[in-house]
């Protein structure tokens, strides 16, 4: 009953009271981004949703667009703002992502959507991790979040799912509000964005 209506309705409902409350803090950085950057704020990538449904994730954006005299992006390290950092470890840059749960496309809590990339990649067992919406945040990320290794992060989110109960969820959201204010286990994970495939496990690729 929980994951199935009540966990979509509370979904809807505090990612739309969210964003009314948050719009001071949207507004601010999407201006703040937009003079900085001098590009649209929000950034826009593909991920694999529930049942592997393919959508665009919307976050802020921390990276500028500067190129090289060639004409190809710079490196990631030297694209991030230092507006962009502080939005990544505040966890500000996440705040869009409301709009996504709004759509249905996420929940607040569930497996944090990765590449589409990764697809062909995961075992049977952790092919589970979609059988949920993703989420904003979820129980890797309140257990070491950019910390773990990545099979360490699937094994997490598999046991989300063969877990899912409105107790965990409560739990989850709370240790997030926790590390959120206190900036604990908080880094830049670039990684989440483009990691290359040998860097997420070794399957002889």
């Amino acid at each position: 009953m929980y994951q199935l209506f009540i966990k979509r309705i509370f979904d809807f409902s505090s990612a739309f009271f969210g964003l009314i409350v948050l719009s001071p803090v949207f507004i601010t950085v999407y201006l703040i981004l937009l003079i900085t950057n001098k590009s649209n704020p929000f950034f826009y990538q593909k991920r694999p949703g529930l049942n592997e449904h393919i959508f665009r994730i919307i976050k802020f954006k921390s990276m500028t667009d500067k190129k090289d005299a060639e004409g190809n992006l710079l490196p990631d390290t030297e694209r991030v703002t230092k507006f962009g950092n502080f939005i990544r470890k505040t966890s500000l840059d996440e705040i869009p992502q409301l709009i996504n749960v709004l759509k249905g496309d996420m929940s607040l809590v569930g497996p944090r959507p990765f590449l589409p990339i990764y697809l062909p990649y995961y075992t049977k067992t952790e092919k589970k991790r979609h059988q949920v919406r993703p989420g904003i945040t979820g129980y890797a990320q309140v257990n070491g979040r950019n910390y773990l290794e990545w099979d360490k992060k699937l094994e997490y989110d598999v046991y989300y799912v063969e877990n899912l109960t409105w107790q965990l969820d409560f739990k989850i959201l709370l240790k997030t509000a926790n590390r959120v204010l206190s900036s604990s286990d908080v880094s830049v994970d670039l990684n989440e964005i483009q990691a290359p495939l040998h860097i997420v496990r070794d399957k002889n690729i």
